[in-house]
C-alpha cells in the first residue's frame, strides 16, 4: 500500500463507516415513514428527499472506498491527483454527512418518529 500518514487513513475509515450508519438510518426512516404512514401527498416529498439523501451517500460510500482501495493498490507511492482526490473526497464527504444528518432528523421530526 502507498504510504499514507495514519491520521488520513482514521479519517477515511471513520467516514466510511459513518456513510455506512447514515445508509442504514436513511433506509430505516423511509421504511417507518412508509410503514406508518404509507405513500401520500404528505410523504412523497420526504420520501424522495429521504430517497436522494440515501444516493448521495451511497455514491460518496463508493467513491471513498474505491480512492482507498486504489491508493492500497499503489506502489511504491499514490500519485498526486489521487491523494488530492482523496482530500477533496473527505471534505465532500463530511459536508455530506452533516447535510444528510439534518435531513433525516428533519423527517424524524416531520413525522414524529
Amino acid at each position: 500500500m502507498a504510504n499514507l500518514p495514519e491520521e488520513i487513513i482514521t479519517i477515511a475509515f471513520r467516514l466510511q463507516r459513518q456513510l455506512w450508519e447514515l445508509i442504514n438510518e436513511v433506509t430505516n426512516t423511509n421504511w417507518t415513514i412508509l410503514e406508518k404512514y404509507g405513500e401520500n401527498e404528505t410523504t412523497i416529498i420526504a420520501l424522495e428527499e429521504l430517497d436522494n439523501s440515501k444516493e448521495r451517500l451511497t455514491v460518496s460510500y463508493s467513491r471513498l472506498y474505491n480512492l482507498m482501495l486504489r491508493i492500497a493498490e499503489s506502489q511504491p507511492l499514490a500519485n498526486s491527483a489521487t491523494l488530492n482526490l482523496l482530500n477533496v473526497t473527505i471534505e465532500q464527504t463530511t459536508a455530506i454527512i452533516a447535510s444528510v444528518s439534518a435531513s433525516i432528523q428533519e423527517a424524524k421530526r416531520d413525522f414524529d418518529l
